[in-house]
């Protein structure tokens, strides 16, 4: 198949950018990128001058749960505080949902991700918290996407109150066992209110120990260790970097752990925007997600995410576009996503645009004219 016609194709490779452009897709995979008169192919889709970016990457979500959290998000908006226990409403939704309830629900929101240009996802439990209703959890998750993420460790479920230590050895232990098959990384919310600094470094070490990948929440509700430790334990990424010290941004520019932002996170919780304009110019690697979930950012729309970025948090719009594509292939240590050449996949967006600076330029109007996935517009 050949996308001709291409008005302006973002490849994310040393030439970054080429006008007038053509793509040869074959297997799933990119097989060429040209300008100019495009090769004879079986197939040929006219992209009519539109903008072609590679697929968002998008990292770090949660999008298996059930229930409805909008009155604590309006009560935000009106003045309240966000706390990291609003997390127990979910679990409870959760729980009291069949297995196909939760696929419908999941199944349904990555559909709306796909719209929104999203073409790899990162899927997390976590509003299980018993080893049952997070098994259910990581399988609905392993139906949507091979980038499934443990997060037995999310806060300590209502049953355990004052026992934090005895749910660390079962997320470490039976829960882990059960949770192997299906997960290929594992995650903490290293926090107040949810993990400290050892109890964290206690599940990351036992999932390692397992054979899976260490990601970590971290410093999102104030200045904390998390960074600290996603760096010394060799995290792929440290997620939320809201409050970051100047320690913080040295750690993580001397290390291949990647910083990972979540914009519509302070939109929905009103904290601080985090200035990554200073963590990129120090030399770490950033990514951009979405975090999709229902108490702090119940969004799908990684062009909101790119428009914040660019507005509140010192980034410019091409940097954002790759914090939001190859930043959040880093994150997930993808090397075959997020850029568009010979031997990527074929993921990709045709925007409903003559350029990506559209994606902030309108913000709020839909711009994905068209996402394929493999070489498959879904």
């Amino acid at each position: 198949m050949v996308i001709d016609n291409i008005g302006l194709l973002v490849t994310n490779e040393a030439e970054g950018e080429l006008s007038n452009a053509w793509m040869i897709i074959e297997d799933a995979h990119v097989v060429d990128t040209g300008t100019g008169s495009a090769p004879d192919a079986d197939r040929r889709i006219d992209a009519e001058q539109r903008c072609v970016i590679p697929g968002f990457v998008d990292s770090h979500t949660h999008l298996v749960f059930a229930g409805d959290r909008s009155a604590e998000f309006a009560a935000r908006m009106g003045g309240e505080p966000y706390e990291a226990g609003g997390i127990r409403t979910t679990v409870h939704a959760t729980r009291a949902a069949s297995l196909e309830s939760l696929r419908g629900l999941a199944t349904a929101r990555l559909a709306e991700a796909h719209r929104a240009g999203i073409t790899t996802i990162e899927v997390k439990s976590g509003y299980g918290l018993t080893t049952e209703h997070e098994i259910a959890s990581l399988q609905v998750a392993r139906s949507l996407t091979d980038e499934v993420t443990f997060l037995g460790a999310h806060v300590v479920p209502d049953e355990y109150a004052g026992r934090a230590d005895d749910y660390v050895r079962l997320v470490s232990g039976a829960m882990l066992e059960a949770a192997v098959p299906y997960a290929s990384w594992i995650d903490v919310f290293c926090e107040r209110g949810a993990f400290d600094e050892e109890q964290s470094r206690t599940v990351l070490e036992a999932g390692r120990a397992a054979g899976l990948g260490l990601r970590l929440h971290a410093n999102q509700l104030g200045p904390g260790h998390g960074v600290q430790l996603a760096v010394d334990m060799g995290c792929a990424s440290a997620d939320h970097c809201t409050f970051l010290s100047n320690e913080d941004i040295d750690a993580l520019a001397g290390s291949s752990t990647v910083a990972t932002f979540l914009p519509a996170t302070e939109f929905s919780t009103k904290q601080p925007y985090p200035d990554v304009r200073r963590v990129l110019d120090a030399g770490a690697r950033v990514a951009i997600s979405t975090n999709c979930n229902p108490g702090s950012s119940y969004t799908t729309s990684m062009s909101l995410c790119i428009a914040l970025a660019v507005r509140e948090m010192g980034l410019t719009i091409i940097e954002a576009l790759r914090a939001a594509t190859l930043g959040g292939a880093a994150a997930l240590r993808r090397e075959d996503v997020g850029w568009l050449g010979a031997g990527s996949r074929a993921d990709l967006v045709i925007l409903d645009a003559p350029s990506y600076d559209y994606l902030v330029y309108r913000p709020g109007v839909p711009q994905i004219a068209s996402t394929i996935i493999g070489g498959v517009p879904v």
